[in-house]
């Protein structure tokens, strides 16, 4: 059974009963979350036509012209970056990194299916969620084919798929995420903020630490498939802030402010828990530049949310900059020939710089 979340959410400052509506939201106050438009069932969300969410629309459109499988992904020439390219202590960390992801993408799931599918009424975004669920399935496949194909001893591959159990930071992470899904008393506006962190946060500095491999060309199998995932996984956070910002109930920017920096702690306990591979395997990526990088992330997704950035955090990885440059000006150009469907009217997801942007 997990622990209920920190009360923070529900007592001011002082420590007391929050009974002060306008401690916990902003917006309109008063508003029942039943009433909540997003929220509120209707009759007609079994039909998709005529579209009421156009932005909402339209970021499903752009999800589905990016599908992609597990199948497309070549590892054969990865198996000789990683026996012989790669030192104990790259092999360690990347591996730690594989095991969170491996657990991490059934745990948005569950979330998905359990929480926010059943909870938001509006067609749209239902059909968003749809496909996401389907895409996270994919990534979920992806990571475990990965460990199953660099790690060949048996124990040590059963150790890191039991990652949330046998891992004491990566358990850390997957349980502060599976207490929102079970917490009855938080609000949905609170709980997408919750995920929004999820995804916008505990995955970046995993994903930086791929990229990084990428900056030396190793790994294209893996590095491939890292611009695939962090891309769907920027568009979904991306997702996640459009849908607040059509909140007319939301919570206080104190809360919001609360629950990134809990998870900027949680995600830098995380990386640092890996000290002698981050400290002298991984050169010119070490934890405290991994910390300053999620610091910076967390002040976009800040922003995204409407706050204001409280790290003012520069990017130490430059080419994350220029994966960035890279991703709008070529990696679009080439994998949406291959993917877009024809019917299917595209338009490119980075365009409108979101988080997507700074994981690819």
């Amino acid at each position: 059974m997990h622990l209920p979340l920190p009360e923070y959410q529900y007592l001011d400052e002082s420590g007391t009963d929050d009974h002060n509506m306008s401690n916990r939201f902003v917006g309109e106050v008063y508003l029942p979350e039943c009433e909540e438009p997003l929220l509120k069932p209707d009759k007609r969300r079994f039909v998709l036509f005529p579209i009421k969410y156009h932005e909402i629309w339209r970021m499903y459109k752009k999800a589905e012209a990016c599908f992609w499988t597990a199948e497309e992904i070549d590892l054969s020439n990865d198996i000789r970056d990683w026996n012989h390219h790669l030192n104990d202590n790259e092999r360690y960390f990347i591996s730690r990194v594989l095991a969170f992801f491996a657990a991490s993408d059934g745990i948005v799931n569950e979330n998905l299916v359990e929480r926010f599918s059943n909870e938001v009424q509006v067609a749209e975004a239902r059909s968003f969620y749809g496909f996401q669920i389907m895409m996270e399935n994919i990534h979920s496949e992806t990571y475990s084919l990965l460990i199953d194909t660099y790690i060949k001893n048996s124990a040590e591959r059963e150790f890191l798929f039991d990652a949330i159990e046998t891992i004491p930071c990566i358990k850390h992470k997957a349980d502060w995420a599976l207490r929102w899904i079970s917490d009855r008393r938080s609000t949905f506006s609170e709980r997408l903020v919750a995920f929004a962190a999820v995804e916008g946060i505990f995955f970046s500095g995993s994903f930086a630490s791929i990229f990084w491999l990428k900056k030396r060309g190793l790994m294209p199998g893996l590095t491939f498939s890292n611009e695939l995932i962090s891309r769907d996984e920027g568009m979904h956070t991306d997702f996640a802030c459009l849908l607040f910002s059509h909140l007319r109930r939301r919570p206080h920017p104190d809360i919001i402010e609360r629950i990134i920096r809990e998870t900027v702690k949680i995600e830098q306990e995380f990386l640092t828990a890996f000290q002698r591979c981050s400290a002298s395997g991984l050169i010119g990526m070490n934890a405290q530049l991994m910390c300053q990088y999620i610091e910076f992330v967390a002040d976009r997704l800040l922003v995204s949310l409407g706050n204001t950035k409280v790290y003012n955090a520069k990017n130490p990885f430059d080419f994350m900059e220029m994966i960035s440059l890279q991703g709008k000006t070529n990696f679009f150009e080439k994998r949406m020939s291959d993917y877009a469907k024809a019917n299917v009217n595209y338009t490119n997801p980075l365009a409108r710089g979101g988080l997507a942007e700074f994981f690819l």
